[in-house]
């Protein structure tokens, strides 16, 4: 992984770093101070000192925030962090166990964009590369989010026709701004040129997500409707026991079965299954049945589990018969893997730039010229349930 360039704005990223061990700031600050898209203006020891710094340095744009430390935790801080500064971007920081993984994902709940993995031995942060790298990727893309978001005008309420429901008791259909013979949307608002759905009926939807995806996660597997009648696979971009519980917490977040997938588990109707940290999650057709292989190859696009490896699979086992699904997320994981989806006659659809986090992977793929439809993320659901109607017709 390259050492990120400085950020398209010109500006230097605004930092404050906050831990209650002065080695661990003072070995962020030696990363980091080389770099000029960075520049670290402040730190604190716990939340209640970093509250009170957001306070006099308003310039803050992102947060490096321990979990565990005295007086206030990480926990704690977020929502007094966000009420001081809304369009601070929170990144979480904390050593791979399963109570701060399930912390930490507790964390994106509260608000905190994205979570980095701490090095767990003095010689991994001093000498770390990939650590330093990853950490520089995380702060520039979510240096950028920040300042888009303070751009940002409130969302206005669409004031666009919908089309008749496709069903009774069906939802109606999302708002569609420009539209072809067929009624699919081909453009956006700001003018992007998307394609044409696939014609073929998907037998699986496959979602992939990073940056911001726990909580998109979550909008869309709690109110996708169960009467789509297919299987969901899933691959988020996550260590080993987050996956896990990313996967309990959707499982209580709706009607869908969710857990973190196996070798050998078959796909089914209303089950949701997540590809597990440190492994990429393949679907090959054996016997009639579409199960899951779990494959410990090289990480893709400097992840594993990847989407890429998903989306391929999906589109050797299922043909064209896919409806992919592009969540938040930096980078670009997805548009090689969504290329074949599209080749093989399936259709690709990712979650607008204004509801992203990051509109890094959703970019992509609409960029590749792969996208036929961009919408909300709190859209996505319904839009995934009339999509599956309609190619029922």
């Amino acid at each position: 992984m390259s050492t990120p360039a400085s950020n398209s704005v010109g500006m230097p990223i605004k930092v404050m770093l906050v831990d209650d061990s002065a080695i661990i700031r003072g070995l962020y600050r030696r990363m980091l101070v080389d770099n000029p898209a960075v520049e670290i203006v402040t730190d604190a020891g716990n939340g209640e000192q970093a509250v009170r710094r957001l306070e006099e340095n308003l310039s803050v744009e992102v947060i490096i925030l321990d979990i565990e430390m005295p007086i206030m935790d990480g926990l704690t801080a977020i929502p007094l962090l966000l009420k001081t500064k809304p369009n601070v971007m929170i990144l979480m920081s904390s050593t791979l166990t399963a109570q701060n993984a399930d912390t930490s994902l507790r964390a994106i709940q509260a608000g905190a964009a994205d979570y980095l993995q701490k090095p767990t031995t003095n010689s991994e942060l001093t000498s770390g590369q990939d650590f330093r790298s990853e950490l520089l990727m995380r702060i520039e893309a979510l240096g950028t989010a920040a300042r888009r978001k303070a751009r940002q005008p409130p969302r206005q309420a669409s004031t666009t026709s919908s089309p008749s429901p496709v069903a009774a008791g069906r939802p109606s259909a999302t708002p569609f701004a420009t539209v072809n013979k067929s009624g699919w949307n081909l453009s956006t608002s700001k003018g992007a040129t998307l394609r044409s759905p696939g014609t073929l009926k998907p037998k699986v939807v496959a979602i992939g997500s990073s940056t911001g995806g726990p909580e998109a996660l979550r909008d869309v597997i709690q109110s996708l409707s169960i009467d789509i009648n297919l299987p969901v696979v899933i691959t988020q971009h996550m260590p080993p026991m987050f996956t896990k519980i990313l996967a309990e917490r959707l499982d209580k977040s709706g009607v869908w079965t969710c857990r973190e997938a196996e070798n050998g588990d078959e796909l089914k109707p209303g089950l949701a299954l997540v590809a597990p940290g440190g492994h990429h999650m393949l679907i090959k057709k054996s016997n009639n049945k579409y199960v899951v292989e779990l494959d410990d190859s090289p990480p893709e696009n400097f992840c594993r589990p990847a989407v890429d490896p998903m989306f391929r699979s999906v589109t050797r086992a299922f043909g064209g018969a896919v409806l992919g699904v592009v969540l938040t997320g930096m980078g670009n994981d997805g548009t090689k893997g969504g290329k074949d989806i599209i080749d093989a006659g399936g259709t690709i659809i990712a979650q607008d730039e204004e509801s992203s986090i990051v509109w890094g992977m959703p970019g992509a793929v609409t960029d590749a010229g792969l996208c036929s439809k961009l919408v909300p993320i709190k859209e996505i659901a319904k839009y995934i349930t009339n999509f599956v109607i309609r190619s029922l017709r």
